[in-house]
């Protein structure tokens, strides 16, 4: 599968129904216990952005897009409006070898368990990262990747921190538009799921 770096109309993704899921395996034992095995470690985003259209130009953008991407066949990028951005959160640790490090989000629940999310997707432009506290500029940045480079590997112990927004790599997960003309210029239309890619 090939990646287009093109981002999925933003103002037809804002109606998206869908969200992080994950893949987990109950087993009932005869004792009428569970035995339960997590199958993913990362959550899988999956929505369904048949709500966001409500225009016949959406439509059109819409068509000419899934075209463009041949339906399963080739991914791009996709802002999930309910998880866009990272604030300023510590990254990584110096090691004073290292000069590189990925992008990525903890989420923390009020209990203290965390759950990191790498993100590849950057967007440019809202890419700001500080060391040991002070605002980084000159470091270089890989919007297909989002890996974070230094020119020297920062001393070890230095703190890393950074704050971005930032798409997910997905892809439909349909070859075949459901689309129902009704009327001339009235439509309607089924569901037309998206899937998260990981990359």
């Amino acid at each position: 599968m090939a990646f287009h770096d093109v981002q999925f109309p933003a103002d037809i993704a804002v109606g998206a129904v869908g969200g992080p899921g994950y893949h987990t395996s109950v087993v009932t034992l005869a004792s009428g216990r569970e035995k339960r095995n997590v199958d993913w470690s990362d959550a899988r985003c999956v929505w369904d952005v048949a709500h966001g259209l409500k225009t016949q130009d959406q439509l059109d953008r819409l068509l000419a897009f899934f075209r463009a991407r041949q339906g399963k066949a080739h991914g791009f990028r996709f802002k999930d409006w309910s998880d866009f951005a990272m604030a300023r959160q510590n990254i990584a640790l110096g090691d004073g070898v290292t000069k590189s490090f990925p992008l990525q989000k903890t989420y923390a629940d009020a209990a203290g368990y965390l759950a990191v999310r790498r993100l590849t997707r950057p967007v440019v432009g809202t890419v700001r990262v500080w060391l040991s506290g002070g605002e980084q500029g000159g470091v270089t940045l890989d919007y297909g990747s989002g890996m974070i480079g230094f020119a020297s590997a920062p001393a070890s112990g230095a703190v890393i921190e950074a704050q971005c927004q930032f798409d997910v790599p997905a892809r439909f997960d349909t070859d075949q538009m459901q689309v129902t003309v009704e009327a001339y210029g009235t439509y309607s239309w089924g569901q037309i799921p998206v899937v998260e890619v990981k990359e």
